[in-house]
């Protein structure tokens, strides 16, 4: 596995790296910042350390290869799809090795070793290269790349080679009057460079707009505190008397430069420019700006810091664009060279560009503190950007003089965890970042706004506290983890925001300055107290109370360990309950074993037993986990400390079935790693669907009116076999983009029919001509970027419908409509052309803007608008479906309207069978079937290798750590008698004593045929499969058992038939669930036999 192996290569570069230390610190005076380990070998320790950084992300392991992370097809992840990409003749790609050495080693070794020709080796004529590297940059032939580029990952000392990846950012600096933000599409075409998000704007011209409003926000009011110095709002002033001005720090600011003998600047020891210009000034002014905020000292525009000393990386060329190598050189040039600080306002959502974030890792494991913007892209939940979003990194976000979360600044919660975990908390600050005054280009002050700015504020206030610790004592207390300590321990929690706007709130730079002064090396947790109490900061838990039989609530915290860059958790963490009631909590715990570099994980995931059923009250106590870390300099034992995380917890009495609803976050899949196009095609600046599509980030809105109206909701991030359906009203599917299980499109069958859950869906366009379109290539990754699939997966969707003779097409409709007064948008959605006999459909007059459906327009003229049915209700056995075509009504990234109502409407009647009148009416009512061929239904694509995203196709059906405890690493409820119900190493053996069949191995099981998709049929149409002789899915037990699986696996054979057949059915399936034991050819005649008394209606 591809990945794994980058991360385990990752710790023998730090080692590699460490190994050098004392022939670089006599020849190039580096300091390197290694831990003592008695007893244990580097590659153990890092191999431990490299997979604890990871924590709860199995969707990472999953992939079988770390390629560029938006390839079409990672199996084959350069290869030239047609002559358009072959006109771009060769390419730079950097070659990661094992060891650092001399960069001219390097070349020597892939010479020798290479006997291809098609490759040049790149000179990096940059300040480094007078340091050992771990990487080189070879230009490569377009024709021959892919054989190259496999030669080189053969090689012992070759770690993995990555397309050198260019980041683009927007300035916004005085010049540009009336500007707009700039991401990285503009009118859905791609703009040279990696994918970023926007930067700092010049004030006076930012509109902005609420998540769920058509309403404008003019900011273009001054302040009253406009002019305030910045400095002064946080006590600077009070340090300053004390002799505390930054003296003796080295600074790293990587952005756009400086120009030499600015008159603002006191201090700037060294200039540098990793960039292919030929020039270290600074013709934007970003960085100029940046440098002013940490270390000016012109009385307009003051400074934290003025005695700072500055070392000005430019990494940014003119035209504002960087590559990944001059990254990687400038950040080991900062590692060689001993920099204290270091400031990066740059960012973006791929958090999964590995050469940059491992060096990341590596450069804060040599102990820089790094601080780093969050991101613009507020007031949207899920918009964190790398590497802020990385726990060894001070993440910062904005907020305004009347102490508001700037609308521009990126929410949390991290989204590396999810579908299958739990975001941590993030940012770790805010400060202040709106209409912030600093330098200008040659000489006096403007003022800026952005994350980007209150990224140096916080930068420059670790600068004055770095300063107050004496020169000759500050590596051994002064590291990553003890400054975040100290920051987030002194901020001040404000009173508006929650802990995934504000993270520990507003900077307190004398406070921090307090806790410094007495600082002792320890490890904490970070959030160190969860209370459903505190409301709205403890946002999402306060908003829903736990409840015996719920699916586990995951709450991710952070470790901090200020002892050193590595630590050890010793032995499991521990929950002490306050009083008696405290024991109906149960909590199971995930987390690093390893801490590195300075940072780990502690996830709780916590139930309440069943015996606490109708308890209503509060359980409090506290977590403790024990950390210890090898001894510093002059010590002789480890050091030790014991983290404690409080808890105060609000339980209720177990809700009615009714109240309850299911939000599956399984079948999501998200960018990164693969191109996921945006749900709406009428957004063109933003065409990636990267904000989580979780409950508590794009679709927050949505969970706070469901609490509104009295549901709870709860997230399954297992397959549909892992939840028990007698305790839901209603499954909630939206906007979901995977496939699914054959067991799982089985039991929800099972669920609906039998057991009366209700079903809710809202899908999405999907069009395989407009997706065709939406191909391009990025000449920064030097790939094809093809999207994997469309705003949602329908053939999959279709798949898991088709039992209940529902289905969508493939239009993408647009347009507005009404319903009982209730005005909607319907935005890029998709029609219903499959509906059972019976129910009620809604059809309104779109366009279809798809590729086919534009080009019946052209040839009509354009201006027929057809009708098109969107939406369907209907009654299925002892359950009650609902599907819509459109999800963008629920997603506050892109939306134009919502449509709560509906989904209010919908779930009264999934979960409560209350049927709204105007959604009911006789008008509606489907008198004769919706019928399309399954040869006609959308079918999936067949280039793209949609495994290496997918959860599920070519993986393990497994109950992962976000199901119940019960069936954590098992196969699920129900399924002993489907297959083998095999436990994952690690997992504890429960006792299943609750409604479970007992387990029927069968040694002779072989997969049935109809279990493997055909990716050009309908599922409904596999299940006659096994009338010619396929072998069966799952062992065969008694009528009883394989009768109820069996009728239901013809059941797209009875689709259309109306209520009462339904019941003349089950009269006759009761009768047969008397017989005795079955073969296999008997229960064929018996398939064979029902199916065909169904199509007849003869039943």
């Amino acid at each position: 596995m591809k990945i794994i192996r980058s991360e385990l290569s990752l710790s023998s570069d730090v080692g590699n790296f460490a190994s050098h230390r004392s022939s670089l610190n006599n020849s190039h005076n580096l300091t390197m910042i290694t831990p003592r380990i008695p007893n244990l070998s580097h590659s153990l320790l890092f191999l431990l350390a490299s997979l604890s950084v990871l924590h709860l992300k199995p969707s990472l392991f999953s992939s079988p290869h770390n390629q560029p992370l938006t390839l079409t097809e990672k199996s084959k992840p350069y290869e030239s799809p047609n002559h358009q990409e072959l006109q771009i003749t060769c390419k730079n790609y950097i070659v990661r090795f094992r060891e650092y050495k001399r960069a001219e080693d390097h070349r020597n070794y892939l010479e020798s070793r290479l006997k291809f020709g098609g490759w040049e080796w790149i000179e990096r004529r940059n300040p480094a290269a007078k340091f050992p590297t771990d990487f080189g940059v070879v230009r490569i032939e377009g024709s021959i790349r892919e054989v190259l580029i496999g030669e080189f990952e053969k090689l012992e000392l070759v770690k993995d080679v990555w397309a050198d990846s260019s980041y683009h950012r927007g300035l916004f600096g005085e010049k540009m009057k009336g500007f707009e933000k700039v991401g990285a599409f503009v009118d859905v075409k791609k703009r040279p460079g990696k994918i970023f998000t926007a930067m700092s704007f010049s004030d006076g011209h930012e509109n902005c707009a609420a998540a769920t409003s058509n309403v404008s926000i003019s900011w273009k009011r001054h302040l009253l505190m406009q002019k305030s110095q910045v400095t002064s709002l946080f006590g600077a002033d009070v340090l300053w008397s004390k002799g505390y001005t930054g003296a003796k720090v080295k600074m790293a600011i990587f952005d756009t430069g400086i120009r030499a003998n600015h008159p603002h600047f006191r201090n700037i020891k060294e200039r540098t420019n990793w960039t292919n210009e030929d020039t270290l000034n600074d013709n934007l002014g970003h960085g100029t700006f940046v440098a002013g905020v940490i270390a000016g000292e012109a009385s307009e525009c003051l400074g934290f810091a003025p005695d700072t000393e500055i070392y000005a990386f430019r990494v940014f060329t003119d035209a504002q664009v960087s590559y990944t190598s001059w990254f990687l050189d400038a950040f080991n040039y900062a590692v060689a060279t001993n920099m204290d600080v270091l400031n990066l306002s740059i960012g973006g959502p791929d958090y999964l560009d590995l050469p940059f974030v491992e060096k990341v890792w590596e450069l804060t494991a040599n102990n820089i503190i790094m601080v780093s913007a969050i991101g613009n892209d507020g007031p949207l939940y899920g918009t964190l950007n790398n590497p802020a979003d990385q726990s060894d990194v001070i993440g910062v976000g904005g907020i305004d003089y009347s102490d508001h979360i700037a609308s521009f600044s990126s929410r949390g919660m991290s989204t590396w965890e999810i579908p299958h975990g739990y975001g941590r908390v993030k940012p770790d600050v805010v400060a202040y970042g709106r209409e912030i005054m600093g330098s200008k280009i040659s000489t006096g002050c403007k003022s800026l706004s952005g994350t980007s700015v209150a990224s140096p504020v916080v930068a420059g206030v670790v600068c004055l506290l770095v300063s107050v610790i004496p020169e000759g004592n500050r590596k051994d207390i002064l590291n990553p983890a003890s400054m975040k300590q100290a920051l987030v321990e002194g901020a001040a929690k404000l009173s508006g925001p929650n802990m995934y706007e504000q993270g520990a709130g507003r900077v307190d730079l004398l406070e921090s300055y307090e806790i410094l002064k007495s600082y002792q090396p320890r490890a904490t947790i970070f959030p160190s107290l969860l209370d459903y109490t505190d409301c709205p900061y403890s946002w999402p838990f306060c908003r829903q109370p736990l409840y015996a039989g719920a699916m586990p609530v995951i709450f991710n915290t952070t470790i901090l360990n200020g002892m050193g860059v590595i630590g050890y958790v010793e032995g499991p963490p521990t929950w002490h309950p306050s009083d008696e009631e405290g024991n109906l909590l149960s909590i199971h715990f995930t987390y690093s074993d390893v801490i590195w570099p300075w940072t780990g994980y502690l996830a709780l995931h916590m139930q309440i037993k069943d015996e606490g059923a109708q308890f209503s009250g509060v359980i409090e106590g506290k977590v403790t986990l024990s950390v210890y870390s090898p001894p510093a300099r002059g010590e002789k034992g480890h050091r030790s400390s014991t983290c404690v995380l409080h808890l105060k917890l609000k339980v209720v009495p177990t809700p009615t079935r009714s109240n309850r609803v299911l939000w599956d976050q399984f079948h999501s899949i998200k960018y990164p790693p693969g191109y996921i196009p945006r749900d709406s095609l009428d957004v063109r600046n933003d065409i990636l669907d990267w904000h989580g599509d979780h409950l508590h980030t794009n679709f927050h809105i949505m969970f706070n009116m469901l609490r509104d109206a009295g549901y709870y909701v709860e997230t399954l991030g297992s397959p549909f076999t892992c939840f028990d359906a007698n305790q839901y009203g209603t499954l909630l599917l939206v906007d979901l983009e995977d496939e699914y299980f054959p067991e799982e499109i089985n039991k929800l069958r099972d669920d609906v029919i039998n057991t009366g859950l209700g079903l809710a869906v809202f899908a999405e366009w999907y069009n395989v001509d407009t997706m065709v379109k939406m191909r391009f290539f990025d000449d920064n990754t030097r790939s094809w970027w093809t999207p994997i699939t469309g705003g949602a997966n329908i053939p999959a969707l279709n798949d898991l419908l088709a039992p209940f003779g529902i289905a969508f097409g493939d239009k993408i409709l647009n347009g507005d409509f009404s319903i009982d007064g209730e005005q909607s948008r319907y935005a890029s959605g998709t029609d219903i052309v499959k509906f059972p006999r019976g129910g009620h459909v809604h059809s309104f007059p779109f366009l279809d803007s798809s590729e086919s459906g534009a080009t019946q327009n052209i040839l009509t003229s354009g201006t027929t608008k057809a009708d098109s049915p969107i939406l369907g209700l209907s009654v299925v056995g002892g359950g009650r479906i609902a599907v819509y075509g459109d999800s963008n009504c629920l997603d506050s990234s892109h939306m134009v309207t919502n449509c709560y109502w509906l989904l209010k409407k919908i779930l009264d009647f999934t979960s409560k069978n209350i049927k709204d009148p105007m959604l009911f009416s006789d008008s509606v009512r489907n008198n004769k079937p919706l019928y399309l061929d399954d040869n006609q239904l959308p079918s999936r694509r067949t280039d793209v290798n949609f495994s290496t995203y997918s959860v599920v196709e070519g993986k393990d059906l497994i109950c992962r750590s976000d199901s119940r405890f019960e069936v954590w690493g098992t196969k699920g409820y129900g399924l002993q008698i489907r297959g083998r119900n095999r436990r994952l190493p690690g997992y504890p053996v429960n006792d299943f004593d609750r409604g479970l069949n007992s387990t029927i191995e069968n040694s002779n099981m072989k997969t049935s045929k109809s279990s493997e998709k055909n990716k050009d049929e309908a599922l409904g149409n596999k299940y006659l499969g096994l009338i010619y002789g396929d072998d069966l899915d799952m062992p065969v037990v008694v009528a009883s058992h394989w009768l109820v699986p069996a009728i239901v696996a013809v059941s797209d054979c009875i689709n259309l038939i109306d209520s009462s057949a339904f019941v003349r059915r089950l009269a006759f399936i009761e009768l047969l669930a008397n017989s005795t034991e079955a073969t296999p050819a008997e229960e064929r005649i018996w398939h064979w036999s029902l199916c065909q008394y169904i199509a007849m209606d003869e039943i």
